[in-house]
């Protein structure tokens, strides 16, 4: 039976009413990722993970669909009027069987399952209030993922620090980010970690091909199309979006 979050969430994601904060009221972990999993199961196929370690909470995780991944440069359509966050972030993406997390060497087995790449996120929301949203809503809602783009991937990048980044952003004629910037958390690669070892099989586990971004160097500037984000970060390469 299909729980009557999940037709709420997918009926403002076609048009309909948006979900009020009074739908996070009472919402359990075991109910959040079931309804993710009903979500993705309409949608389609799942392409990788949104993730989070929050100081002293539970790790955050959501699934991001394969439709909703670009290519650098992108162009993505938005209602008229919808305004969207812009983040720029380090991806990584699975290129190999995730390991065994039990594996002595389980982290350096994973650093050479996966390639690095620079990201946009782009932020939308099904929720009436997204901005002022509880933390268990925010997840339900996919933790208000509404697409991914990509740059180039890295191969060899062990030599990256994921901890920090040197980056440029731009949205517009606006310079928002122009120096070192900290990545939330232990950093990217301990995101990774940490996601590869409490997903499970939840929403059809880590998959090869799969994509998984690990938090914003930019915190969560709200803009509204048309305008064009353009993000560095030194070392990895440059990712370029369009909104309109």
């Amino acid at each position: 039976m299909t729980d009557p979050l999940t037709k709420a969430l997918l009926e403002a994601r076609n048009g309909g009413p948006k979900l009020p904060d009074t739908y996070g009221e009472g919402l359990t972990r075991e109910r959040i990722f079931a309804v993710q999993t009903e979500v993705a199961s309409a949608l389609g196929s799942v392409g990788g993970f949104k993730v989070a370690c929050p100081p002293g909470a539970p790790i955050i995780i959501a699934p991001i669909m394969a439709h909703d991944i670009y290519e650098s440069p992108a162009k993505i359509s938005l209602s008229e009027g919808e305004e969207a966050g812009v983040e720029l972030e380090y991806a990584f993406r699975v290129i190999a069987p995730v390991p065994d997390t039990a594996a002595f060497d389980f982290e350096t087995r994973l650093r050479d399952s996966v390639e690095l790449l620079p990201a946009f996120e782009l932020v939308q929301s099904r929720l009436a209030n997204p901005k002022g949203a509880g933390a268990a809503l925010k997840m339900l809602d996919n933790q208000l993922n509404g697409a991914v783009v990509l740059g180039e991937a890295c191969r060899d990048w062990q030599g990256i620090d994921v901890t920090s980044g040197q980056a440029h952003l731009t949205l517009g004629d606006a310079t928002l980010l122009d120096g070192v910037a900290k990545v939330p958390g232990e950093g990217a690669f301990a995101t990774l970690c940490a996601l590869v070892r409490a997903l499970g099989d939840h929403c059809g586990g880590l998959q090869p091909g799969h994509i998984v971004i690990t938090g914003s160097l930019n915190g969560l500037p709200w803009v509204t199309p048309p305008i064009t984000a353009q993000g560095e970060i030194a070392g990895l390469g440059s990712v370029t979006m369009t909104l309109e």
